[in-house]
């Protein structure tokens, strides 16, 4: 039987294509589809990423008229508005209460939870003082005199004279009261025979601050504020008593008077009214408070001394008036413009820590108790915000302030502003875009 030939035909049933080519290399590099998806889903991102916030946000703003007073205290605003007093809350901008009555007032004041208002009057009668509670907005009690408060303690003191709205006039006359905050009713009273000078002065740790009337005859008297106690009593120097002069200082007080041979300057324990130390004043003109010590102010320099014992600490020159500002000093080339300081210093040692010339200070701190400023920008049309970091010793700047917006005060992630109209505008922005 002769060989047979065996053909096996597959045919296209099994899958062979019709046509047949050999495979060829990719020529797309192997990071491309992975760039590309990158790429995508970048472009999708932002294109649905909300728009960024601008820089300063308005919170709440209050309809006033250019006259009508504000304050800050803690975390509320107290404003009144057309003679009504609100509080509002400077976190959220919401409102906590509406006090019941109209009072038209020129100054708002806060101390021991309660506000104080002095309404408007016209000649020269008493306008008196009505004490509502920061926290509810109740009517507590009103006093038919100025209630006023003393530095370094919370004391309220009914008193006749005092009429200028800037509360620096600290010369009082007939009786001064000390008032029970939660009553208003006198706890103990004290007579002046002519006319004195009031200041609040540190005790000893454990007793707070006391009071120091010093009458027109010299005699300074100390009193303890909670008894009416006398604890000491000092003739002291001819000098012109004003309410910068004497002044607390480093735990002294500190006066400037006229000597024997011109003018000195002399400090005294305020605990005990003991004379400390006197020296020629050798030009000064101002006294002023910088922290632990004591600065002389002359023309064109300052001199900063220990009040304990008058030892001479640093002096600058350029320098016409200083300012407390927290634990810093602001200090000034032009005593008559202090809105224009050039510097902020550090009062132990008078080295400076930040330049300011050409920003104006804003009152009030951030949340990190760091001082805000101000400089008009773009040929005036604009207004800058920054803030002065001791830290690092720049400015460092938040943004620019919307248009139409005047003076500002600071509080933690807020700005309180004025508007060109009067209303009051309260601006939420980032604290972290100032450095803080």
């Amino acid at each position: 039987m002769g060989a047979e030939t065996v053909v096996i035909d597959l045919g296209l049933d099994r899958g062979e294509p019709e046509s047949y080519e050999r495979p060829r290399r990719s020529t797309v590099p192997a990071w491309f589809a992975p760039v590309v998806l990158a790429v995508v889903l970048l472009i999708s991102s932002a294109a649905s990423a909300a728009p960024p916030r601008p820089p300063f946000t308005e919170l709440l703003r209050v309809r006033m008229s250019p006259a009508d007073p504000y304050l800050l205290t803690g975390g509320e605003l107290l404003a009144q508005s057309y003679g009504r007093l609100t509080a509002y809350d400077l976190g959220s901008g919401a409102l906590r209460w509406r006090a019941a009555e109209s009072i038209p007032v020129f100054r708002l004041r806060t101390s021991r939870g309660l506000v104080l208002m002095r309404p408007w009057t016209t000649g020269f009668a008493e306008p008196g003082t009505t004490a509502f509670a920061v926290g509810t907005g109740t009517r507590e009690w009103r006093n038919p005199r100025s209630v006023i408060t003393i530095a370094g303690g919370d004391a309220l003191l009914a008193v006749s004279g005092t009429r200028s709205p800037s509360g620096a006039d600290r010369r009082v006359r007939g009786t001064v009261e000390v008032l029970d905050p939660v009553t208003g009713l006198a706890r103990w009273q004290v007579r002046v025979p002519s006319t004195a000078v009031v200041l609040g002065v540190p005790g000893p740790a454990d007793t707070g601050a006391r009071m120091l009337l010093i009458r027109d005859d010299r005699t300074a008297v100390l009193y303890d504020l909670a008894d009416g106690r006398q604890l000491a009593t000092r003739t002291l120097p001819g000098a012109n008593y004003a309410p910068d002069n004497p002044v607390v200082a480093g735990g002294a007080l500190v006066l400037r008077h006229p000597g024997a041979d011109g003018m000195e300057v002399s400090a005294y324990d305020p605990a005990t009214l003991r004379p400390l130390w006197t020296e020629p004043a050798e030009g000064t003109l101002q006294v002023y408070a910088c922290g632990l010590l004591a600065c002389f102010v002359g023309s064109g320099w300052v001199r900063a001394v220990d009040p304990a014992t008058g030892d001479d600490r640093w002096a600058r020159t350029g320098w016409q008036a200083v300012e407390e500002r927290g634990d810093a000093l602001l200090t000034f080339p032009d005593a008559t413009d202090t809105g224009k300081p050039s510097a902020l210093v550090d009062p132990a040692s008078g080295r400076v820590l930040v330049g300011l010339t050409g920003w104006r200070p804003l009152a009030g701190m951030n949340g990190s108790g760091r001082m805000l400023v101000s400089r008009v920008v773009r040929d005036g049309a604009r207004t800058m915000v920054a803030v002065a970091d001791p830290g690092t010793g720049r400015l460092r700047p938040i943004a620019e302030l919307p248009a139409g917006v005047t003076e500002c005060e600071a509080a933690p992630s807020r700005l309180v502003c004025r508007s060109v109209s009067g209303d009051l505008v309260v601006w939420a922005y980032d604290e972290a875009a100032g450095g803080s």
